[in-house]
């Protein structure tokens, strides 16, 4: 009896432990980093220069135009997730593309905050301000404080 009253105390205790969340157990704020207002100000200036309408700016400062909402499965920023995708810079540069499979909670805080706007078939277009990119830092083929666009297909949820 003593046995299997510490059983179920230990197994009331562990499961009251676990933080639990409404959007699968991903305990994360996408509006917890803001872009600076300068950084903000560059990319809409980007948007504004090459006539890019229907860009929507998030609540941490990145925009995004959804091209199809798609109607699969939905993501959240901690989902491993198969995209397609297409990395250039303002000048158009194309410094990085491929499909991947990524879970979105070792991706850039773009990627984490917007990927998740579309769902499976999904189609949208990133621009992400440095601070929510590689910021000051260089990357292989990345200045720092480099503005990034992104074309990705949302292919799976996984």
């Amino acid at each position: 009896m003593k046995k299997t009253l510490l059983a179920l105390f230990a197994a009331f205790a562990l499961l009251s432990s676990c933080k639990k969340s409404v959007d699968g157990g991903c305990d994360y704020d996408a509006c917890a980093t803001v872009a600076a207002q300068n950084e903000i100000s560059a990319v809409q200036s980007y948007l504004t220069q090459n006539s890019i309408s229907g860009a929507l700016q998030h609540c941490s400062g990145a925009f995004y135009k959804i091209l199809d909402p798609g109607t699969g499965n939905s993501a959240n920023a901690c989902s491993k997730v198969n995209v397609t995708y297409r990395g250039t810079f303002t000048s158009g540069y194309e410094f990085d593309r491929g499909t991947i499979d990524i879970g979105l909670d070792g991706v850039i805080k773009g990627w984490r905050n917007l990927v998740p706007l579309v769902k499976s078939g999904g189609h949208i277009m990133l621009y992400i301000p440095p601070s929510l990119g590689y910021g000051m830092f260089d990357q292989p083929g990345v200045p720092g404080n480099s503005i990034l666009i992104f074309d990705v297909t949302l292919n799976s949820v996984q």
